[in-house]
């Protein structure tokens, strides 16, 4: 009996042991987040794409979103409730959701501070124009896996569309605008299926606007099947390395891009839509337009004296064309820091990082530490708080934030501030834009007509 009593005293202290350790660790977890919260979140900024809102009155803090987040340190539980605390680090997986026990999340685009211009979608993928239809970054998905995914999906629709629709006028089935991630997946789907199709793209190049970012630049995607190809595993890759495996996927599946093809428009002739194509005498005639372009519209100006000069950039294409130049990148993002990092690395090149914000709440957590090492390292001087005032011939003009202004050298300036996506193609095309406020992708938000700019 002793004995019994014994064994079952060394049982009940190692649970409570067991508990105590448990709850240690909790604390230091929700500590750890807490503080992650402090340095990472913020009202300042949201996800420019799908993101997740989490009801704090269902959610039960089981960290089922935390464990399912792709993204490091992008979702915490603080005080037994999952946050978004890094929205920069948020790129749109959805896997959070589906990995929530209560369905305390939903994926939701903009936000009631800052609204997100995006066509309106059936679940085919079809816009509010019969036979267009949008996949990728243009219709809000932005991570290259996802869009992919979108483009090959909206091409399953597309040929199932069709197929119930029987034989129609004797034109082009389908018509693919991009060839970014979701055109790509598109042009690959249609391949495979055996259904007849065009893809233009823009560019002189595969990569579309990829292949603009700054050399090494970190792209965002996930391990993705791609028809015709095989499971391609990436994670966190420099652009160079996923342009090379664009490039090998074309080689590989025979498919064709015809490059430095531009869409004007589209019009529509009964069943048939007409695809004006810049420098082509005649439209190209198709049952079905496919649009994954991308969110590429006109970079956003500073609006100040100067700054059409021919030394004002609105993209970094090569650092080394800089060495041992002045520069001054503008600029909070992933964007504009790295391009000012890859700048700092060239010989003799002095760099100078101006941000109207405090904090570079935009950027990833990554790409943070890398500049807060160029800035201890004295390679790139950062003033926060700070607008560009006037551009002159060799130097720039910024006001700062406690009233003064301060003239530095540039001779080469870069404002990678943005782009706004051009709506004018949409809008001639009849195609109805939504503004959302942090709604669903298919929720029905207040309406902001479509207009050109």
């Amino acid at each position: 009996m002793h004995t019994i009593f014994v064994v079952h005293a060394v049982l009940a202290g190692l649970a409570l042991l067991w508990l105590v350790v448990h709850a240690l660790l909790q604390w230091r977890r929700e500590r750890a987040s807490a503080q992650i919260v402090r340095l990472l979140g913020g009202a300042e900024h949201e996800p420019d794409t799908l993101h997740p809102v989490i009801d704090g009155n269902i959610c039960i803090g089981s960290a089922a979103c935390v464990r399912a987040c792709p993204e490091d340190k992008a979702l915490v539980v603080v005080d037994g409730r999952a946050r978004l605390a890094d929205p920069g680090g948020c790129v749109g997986h959805g896997a959070c959701r589906l990995a929530c026990p209560v369905d305390a999340i939903e994926l939701v685009f903009g936000s009631a501070r800052r609204g997100v211009d995006l066509p309106m979608l059936t679940t085919e993928f079809q816009s509010s124009q019969p036979g267009i239809y949008i996949a990728g970054e243009l219709g809000g998905m932005g991570l290259v896996a996802n869009a992919v995914r979108q483009g090959v999906k909206a091409v399953e629709e597309i040929a199932a569309s069709l197929a119930a629709e029987g034989p129609g006028p004797d034109v082009l089935p389908l018509l693919i605008i991009g060839a970014g991630p979701a055109g790509l997946g598109a042009t690959l789907a249609a391949r495979a299926r055996g259904l007849a199709s065009r893809t233009l793209e823009r560019e002189a190049s595969m990569g579309g606007s990829v292949r603009a970012y700054p050399r090494g630049k970190i792209v965002m995607t996930h391990p993705v099947e791609l028809p015709l190809y095989g499971h391609v595993r990436l994670r966190r890759t420099r652009k160079e390395t996923l342009i090379e495996l664009w490039d090998d996927v074309i080689r590989q599946s025979g498919v064709s891009i015809e490059f430095g093809r531009k869409l004007e428009g589209i019009e529509r002739d009964g069943a048939t839509l007409l695809a004006r194509v810049d420098g082509a005498a005649e439209p190209v005639r198709a049952r079905r337009v496919l649009l994954a372009t991308g969110r590429r519209g006109r970079p956003r100006r500073l609006g100040v004296s100067g700054e059409a000069q021919a030394h004002v950039h609105d993209r970094l294409e090569d650092p080394a064309l800089h060495d041992g130049q002045a520069c001054v990148v503008v600029g909070g993002g992933d964007s504009a820091i790295e391009a000012a990092l890859a700048l700092a690395e060239r010989p003799r090149t002095r760099v100078v990082l101006s941000y109207r914000g405090e904090r570079f709440v935009r950027a990833k957590p990554e790409t943070r530490q890398r500049l807060e090492a160029a800035v201890a390292a004295g390679q790139v001087r950062v003033l926060c708080g700070s607008q560009v005032a006037e551009v002159g011939g060799d130097t720039v003009t910024l006001a700062l934030a406690g009233g003064e202004r301060e003239v530095v050298p540039a001779q080469v300036l870069f404002t990678l501030i943005g782009r706004d996506v051009e709506h004018g193609l949409l809008a001639a095309a009849g195609i109805e834009v939504r503004t959302f406020h942090g709604e669903g992708p298919r929720a029905r938000p207040r309406s902001r007509p479509s207009r050109p700019r």
